[in-house]
């Protein structure tokens, strides 16, 4: 069986709806899942959630990206604003599920801390946000690859990788010729689906949650 790369992003605590896409997408030990950011805040099941990434590494290879809300959460304790965007974009939810914020990083402080910016195959990016056009990979600034909208969505790229990102939420995944956003929406709207993107041999595809 060749191995997949399959890519997910903005769950928000949603972790019904992440174990739906999981039992459908069905990893196998040669997979690689990227899970893209924006794991936490909103939906109820944060730790559940977080707890469901870190079990998936005994079932096949994965990648753990940082998203905006995972930066917030890192900055809320030392600056006012990240810690006025966690509290007032969900946080409440993450820190009811932990039962309580310094249970956070008490419980999975080392997670978080160890999330990663990007990660690059030879055909893929998979990013969060996006990246700032024209400054190469190594010089991006992190707050553009978690945060960053319409000056990357809008305009069109000149890696050689096809981009895989989130964050930008669309009613269905949104396929250009050179990025694919598949955040439809989880944890934001309630009848939202988590979309998963499968690529086997560089034909894409894409796995909803029920």
């Amino acid at each position: 069986m060749c191995s997949r790369i399959i890519g997910i992003s903005d769950i928000h605590g949603e972790y019904e709806k992440l174990s739906s896409v999981l039992e459908k997408v069905c990893p196998q030990k040669e997979d690689t899942i990227v899970f893209m950011g924006d794991y936490i805040d909103r939906g109820a099941k944060s730790r559940q959630v977080v707890d469901k990434l870190i079990d998936m590494q005994n079932y096949c290879n994965c990648v753990y990206l940082i998203g905006s809300h995972e930066y917030a959460l890192l900055h809320a304790e030392t600056d006012d604003y990240y810690n006025y965007l966690f509290w007032n974009y969900g946080g409440d939810k993450t820190a009811e599920s932990y039962g309580g914020f310094e249970k956070i990083f008490q419980v999975h402080g080392d997670f978080f801390n160890a999330l990663k910016p990007y990660y690059l195959t030879e055909n893929y990016l998979f990013v969060h946000a996006g990246i700032r056009i024209g400054i190469d990979l190594k010089d991006q600034d992190l707050t553009d690859i978690v945060y960053i909208r319409s000056e990357f969505y809008n305009r069109e790229h000149d890696l050689p990788q096809k981009i895989i990102f989130g964050h930008t939420e669309f009613d269905k995944p949104q396929v250009q010729k050179d990025k694919i956003c598949i955040d439809t929406g989880c944890g934001k709207y309630k009848d939202a689906h988590l979309t998963a993107i499968v690529i086997t041999d560089g034909v894409e595809s894409f796995v909803t949650s029920d």
